[in-house]
């Protein structure tokens, strides 16, 4: 005790004495700094724990695909040269796709459909294999076969049943004919006959409940990879023969058993029929829309998907809309500006739907989608980078773009995860590889990186059904598949679609003209909803028939001083002149030469769609019968306009 007190008293001897106010005063500061340097250092470790962090890419995104010789490129994601033939051992045909995701989910739910102002129901994996079963077995009972010369046509729209009918085909080695619903009689017919389809299912007609009945239930006879599995008449009138081997390497996205889908594109489309491979694959789920489109927002906002599937025209609506949102300058302002750190975070690899600029301004867009997105796949056709950018802030997911065609089973090359630029179509499939090849007409080259895509793996088709000289035309002796689309090879090795070989025309003074590329620039056209774009190999110059976008095209049109219903302005012919200007600014600005901008335009007040027989059924323009309706007005402005 006297030692302790002893040291107390050398040790406050070494404190040098100050006055009393000040030592309390001194201990207070002391206090107070310790507290902030305390919660400094709190916020610090947190931000650290919680910061976002950058996507880890699977590969160099600076050489995202290799070169091989003569000519052709691979997915850096291969070890060697040998293309990816299954992405599981024991998946070799959709029906073992279907068979791993029932093992994964087990009596999980797997597709669903709601009625109006309902929930959606669920039918369980273990009841759709169960009915897929059943279905097949009242088919043999009917009188198909079970071997792939067995052709078995799907009617319908999308809903459970067209997923069980092909199921059931699946199970019993039986090839599937997908039908539009969409179709003439005539196309009908013609591939009805074609096929020879013996037995077509109607999947919402008493014929499928009579299947569906079928008491003896006969034994499983799956297919082996090597037979026909689906024969997809996208164009109405040439089959295209797709067998279970290249279904099975096509079906690559980045799919859980957690993801929920909305399935609304057609599905006889092998665009969304690989979709639906990938999800029952994985033991995901997917609901239906209802059949109406117009009802397709109030569909996603009760299903709630992870997984959105869309075309690039949805996207430049959803665009168009957000923008046309923003009424005030103010509002406008901290949208772009909210999207412009968004897509910082973006450029650095950082993919999130929780930062302050989507509590504060992007919540509500995202709420509109469900709120629970996680990635969006886009393909069918090119998409602006611009709507791309600035889509992947305001939704705050993953947004792959991808390329392919029918005849390469949907895609042949995917947006790497954590490339989040735009203006590509991603590198190739580890399916597939890719080579461009010369088009002299049109100045494009190989050795500068341009040239027609040509495609060659496991995924590409084998021909058309009953059809050798076209097949001879889509198939060069050694394999490859000509696309009839020009691309252009990026530093990174990713590929960009720059024009197209199949719609082209010479102008009169013999300058090449692909309508394609030019309507894709216009669609950035804020008044723009669909455009045509004609030429003739008689006359000089362009015209053009332009859909105006009925929900902002009145205030567009307001903004100029012009004012009017939709159908009033759209026969204004100082509105036309208005819209012109707008796309020849915009073609300017996207590097169109004069001679690739349109001269005149006719404005028209209905959409072109399926029902109108103005787009297919996979919504791409029917040029012929666009050019077949509006021939009175084409001559028009041809016979009036003076260059």
């Amino acid at each position: 005790m006297l030692v302790d007190t002893a040291l107390t008293k050398n040790f406050w001897s070494l404190v040098p004495s100050l006055p009393l106010s000040s030592s309390f005063s001194s201990l207070s500061l002391s206090l107070s700094s310790l507290l902030g340097i305390g919660a400094l250092a709190s916020i610090t470790a947190y931000w650290l724990v919680t910061r976002p962090r950058p996507m880890r890419p699977p590969c160099d995104l600076n050489a995202q695909s290799i070169p091989g010789e003569p000519n052709w490129r691979r997915s850096a994601l291969l070890k060697d040269d040998v293309l990816l033939e299954f992405y599981y051992d024991d998946t070799r045909t959709v029906y073992d796709m279907f068979q791993r995701g029932l093992k994964v989910a087990g009596d999980g739910p797997c597709l669903g459909f709601r009625k109006p102002g309902e929930p959606y129901q669920w039918i369980s994996y273990t009841e759709v294999a169960e009915q897929a079963q059943v279905l097949g077995s009242g088919l043999l009972g009917k009188g198909c076969q079970s071997n792939p010369e067995q052709l078995v046509g799907i009617f319908a729209q999308n809903r459970p049943e067209w997923i069980i009918s092909e199921l059931a085909c699946y199970t019993f080695s039986m090839a599937v004919v997908p039908l539009y619903d969409t179709l003439g009689e005539e196309a009908m017919v013609h591939i009805l006959n074609m096929g020879k389809v013996t037995i077509t299912v109607f999947a919402a007609s008493i014929l499928f409940l009579i299947l569906l009945s079928f008491i003896c239930v006969c034994l499983l006879q799956p297919p082996q990879p090597q037979d026909l599995a689906v024969v997809c008449f996208t164009s109405g009138t040439t089959g295209t023969m797709c067998f279970y081997r290249s279904l099975c390497e096509s079906s690559s996205t980045p799919t859980t058993l957690h993801d929920v889908s909305i399935s609304y594109l057609p599905l006889a489309h092998m665009f969304e029929r690989m979709i639906q491979v990938s999800m029952l694959c994985h033991g995901a789920r997917v609901g239906f829309y209802q059949g109406d489109i117009s009802l397709l927002m109030d569909d996603i906002k009760t299903l709630k998907p992870t997984f959105f599937p869309v075309v690039p025209r949805l996207l430049n609506r959803i665009y168009d809309k957000i923008l046309g949102s923003m009424t005030s300058p103010l509002r406008r302002a901290v949208l772009h500006y909210a999207v412009r750190r968004k897509q910082a975070e973006l450029s650095s690899g950082v993919v999130r739907n929780n930062s302050l600029w989507d509590r504060l301004v992007f919540n509500r867009i995202q709420a509109n989608l469900g709120g629970n997105l996680r990635f969006i796949l886009t393909a069918s056709a090119p998409i602006s980078p611009t709507v791309l950018s600035f889509l992947r802030a305001t939704l705050g997911c993953m947004i792959f773009e991808g390329y392919g065609q029918t005849e390469c089973t949907a895609g042949c090359t995917f947006s790497m995860p954590g490339d989040w630029s735009a203006g590509h179509v991603g590198a190739p499939l580890p399916c597939a590889m890719v080579k461009l090849i010369d088009i002299p007409d049109m100045n494009y080259y190989a050795k500068n990186g341009e040239g027609e895509i040509c495609i060659r793996g496991h995924s590409v088709f084998r021909g058309y059904l009953k059809d050798e000289e076209k097949t001879t035309e889509a198939l060069d002796s050694y394999g490859w598949l000509h696309s009839g689309d020009v691309g252009q090879w990026l530093p990174n090795g990713t590929l960009r679609i720059i024009d197209r070989k199949k719609h082209i025309f010479k102008l009169s003074q013999g300058e090449y003209i692909a309508p394609e590329k030019i309507e894709n620039f216009y669609m950035r056209c804020v008044p723009v909803l669909q455009v045509f774009v004609h030429g003739d190999s008689l006359q000089s110059h362009l015209i053009g028939i332009v859909v105006p976008d009925p929900e902002v095209f009145i205030d567009w049109v307001k903004e100029r001083g012009i004012v009017g219903s939709y159908e009033e302005l759209c026969q204004n012919p100082d509105v036309k002149k208005e819209v012109l200007e707008d796309m020849t600014a915009v073609g300017k600005e996207a590097g169109l030469k004069s001679f690739e901008q349109v001269k005149d335009l006719h404005l028209h007040p209905e959409m072109f769609s399926v029902s109108n027989g103005l787009l297919t059924p996979t919504l791409k323009t029917r040029r012929v019968d666009i050019l077949r309706v509006f021939q009175e007005q084409i001559t028009n402005m041809y016979s009036t306009t003076a260059i």
